[in-house]
């Protein structure tokens, strides 16, 4: 019997299908407000064949088409009924408020053309009562578009807590939608660009339900999709773009019958295109002239200092750390100036930022990590580092300061081996009274006997003394020629920088049998940059991987050579810094250190 009735069913369908009615039939809102977005639908109860849209005379297309398809089959009461739709969306955007006319779409199937309806849509101004405005709260960034109150009864808002800033103030921007049908999930998110304006994410939950909320007497679903973090870089009106959502929504797929109601009632999902509108920002410049210690930040800034040793070697390292902390665009947070003697090397800052995006702005902290090398003995102070940056609770520039730190560079052993010692200054203790340079005369003549042979008589005598001229007078040559050639500091240090550089190598080798790994390192470095100083005469202060690249490709050396140099460097302070170093690659490292202060001895000499 069962089987029967199925043959029947399949037999009888076809026959439904031809004899169904081809119809075209639009749904759409009748009243819109001027710049609103919102879709038309086209519903055709046949397939397979030519749809045509009309032209949108009057609005700005957004997308479409977007087509779906759903079927479903009724049997009431032994009467089989089978229902088929296809849906063609459009999306457009209201632009000018007036009464306006869209021609009729037409469906076109086996050389037969049907017609819909002609649609009348009439535009209001934004004054009209069809939308209501929606402030959010205090802390939250408030509306910038308004909540739809006709047609799909969806919109999407991209707020911001302020439109009036100054250059580089954070804005908090919220993308929030408001429905009052229901939605099954969000297909696709459209960002705009965010042009001119420097954005960060903020944390914001996954939006998994609707939370109910009445607005002006009218219940709404509101889910916050995104938020931002934006700081303008740029000063006058920036207008940021629309946000473009799709969104699917539940509708029904057939009318609900009398009896059962929405029992037997199928339901499919409608994509649906929703925007926001613009934002508009106007962004001050900042006022009056800026200071020279201004780090960049705008909004409330902290500063601490710290010198982790007041003690240290000739040649070592002193750590100087710098924390700024507070709210602000942190991120654009410049290093401050250091200025301190030029005995002191001080190289680049190593920076770290510890920063978080809330809707209450950015916060945080920014750390400077400066590595200072005193290259003399003796008492050295760091000033009061300055950093200034701009409140905009008062609209003015405020200055930060750090207290005044000291530090005392000691004599290192490496300075006495290398038999040239640059001294910053005289110490009290090298120098010494004796008291005991006059001696008595002996009072006891001792044994007096006349020499039978008198010295001036005899011919080895003028021999003797012309040879001791001869030599006096060679000494006085080469005595004077040595104080002429060590009156030139710079050719001194030029012809004794491999052999001061050797010595320094030695010690490195001596650190590796000892398996003093960061202290080789230390000495290879060390040996590098003297022999660079000396031999390019260039102060140590002064002395960069830059010019002392430069330096050697004007004295002629290839580029193999200072390959090899750069590669040691970066190896040499990767270890110095890094938790673990490689010791099997100490030996490379002493090599070729060792080879490059030849070539270059060998070159220029």
């Amino acid at each position: 019997m069962k089987r029967t009735i199925i043959n029947i069913f399949f037999l009888v369908l076809p026959v439904i299908l031809r004899s169904q009615d081809i119809s075209v039939q639009a749904e759409y809102p009748t009243v819109v407000e001027a710049g609103q977005q919102f879709g038309i639908t086209w519903t055709v109860n046949e397939g397979g064949g030519e749809f045509a849209a009309p032209p949108f005379d009057g609005f700005y297309k957004i997308m479409g088409p977007e087509t779906s398809y759903s079927s479903s089959t009724q049997i009431i009461n032994g009467k089989i009924s089978h229902n088929t739709s296809y849906s063609y969306v459009y999306y457009l955007q209201a632009v000018n408020a007036g009464k306006f006319e869209i021609a009729s779409a037409s469906f076109t199937l086996k050389g037969k053309t049907y017609y819909s309806d002609p649609m009348k849509i009439e535009v209001v101004s934004s004054n009209s009562p069809v939308q209501q405005n929606v402030q959010a709260g205090s802390n939250q960034p408030k509306t910038n578009a308004n909540v739809e109150n006709a047609g799909t009864g969806i919109s999407l808002d991209l707020s911001v807590n302020k439109k009036d800033v100054y250059l580089g103030e954070g804005i908090v921007a919220g993308v929030k939608i408001y429905t009052r049908t229901n939605i099954a999930g969000i297909n696709e998110i459209k960002y705009p660009a965010f042009t001119n304006f420097m954005k960060s994410d903020i944390e914001t939950p996954q939006l998994n339900s609707l939370k109910q909320e009445n607005i002006n007497g009218t219940v709404y679903g509101t889910g916050m999709i995104q938020q931002f973090l934006l700081y303008p870089q740029v000063t006058g009106e920036i207008t940021i773009d629309p946000v473009q959502i799709t969104v699917l929504i539940q509708q029904k797929g057939s009318q609900p019958d009398s009896f059962f109601g929405d029992f037997f009632t199928s339901y499919e999902n409608v994509p649906r295109a929703v925007a926001s509108k613009p934002v508009r920002i106007n962004v001050k410049p900042l006022p009056g002239l800026k200071p020279e210690d201004f780090s960049g930040v705008v909004g409330k800034l902290n500063l601490k200092a710290a010198l982790n040793k007041d003690s240290v070697n000739v040649n070592d390292a002193v750590t100087f750390k710098i924390t700024v902390s507070g709210n602000g665009n942190l991120k654009l947070a410049e290093a401050p100036v250091l200025k301190i003697s030029s005995d002191v090397e001080v190289y680049d800052p190593k920076v770290t930022d510890d920063i978080k995006n809330t809707i209450n702005g950015t916060s945080g902290q920014k750390t400077f990590e400066y590595l200072l090398i005193p290259r003399h003995y003796g008492d050295f102070t760091i000033p009061s580092v300055s950093y200034s940056f701009f409140n905009t609770s008062t609209g003015k520039y405020e200055k930060l300061a750090s207290g005044e730190f000291h530090f005392h560079a000691r004599k290192g052993t490496e300075q006495v081996n290398t038999g040239i010692a640059v001294y910053g200054g005289v110490s009290k203790e090298d120098v010494k009274y004796l008291g005991k340079d006059i001696r008595f005369i002996r009072n006891n003549p001792g044994n007096l006997s006349k020499s039978a042979d008198v010295l001036l008589v005899k011919r080895s005598y003028y021999s003797l003394f012309i040879l001791a001229l001869l030599i006096f007078l060679s000494f006085l040559f080469f005595r004077k020629e040595h104080i002429r050639r060590n009156s030139d500091i710079t050719a001194v240090k030029n012809r004794k920088a491999a052999k001061i550089a050797n010595k320094r190598l030695s010690n490195a080798s001596s650190c590796l049998l000892r398996n003093e790994i960061d202290r080789f390192h230390e000495e290879i470095l060390k040996a590098l940059w003297g022999y660079l100083s000396d031999k390019l005469n260039i102060p140590v202060s002064d002395l960069t991987r830059n010019n002392a690249i430069l330096y050697l490709t004007e004295k002629g050396i290839d580029d193999d050579k200072i390959k090899v140099l750069t590669d040691i460097l970066d190896r040499c302070e990767y270890a110095r810094y890094s938790p673990a170093s490689d010791v099997s690659s100490a030996g490379d490292i002493y090599n070729g250190a060792s080879k490059f202060i030849s070539d270059v001895e060998n070159s220029i000499g």
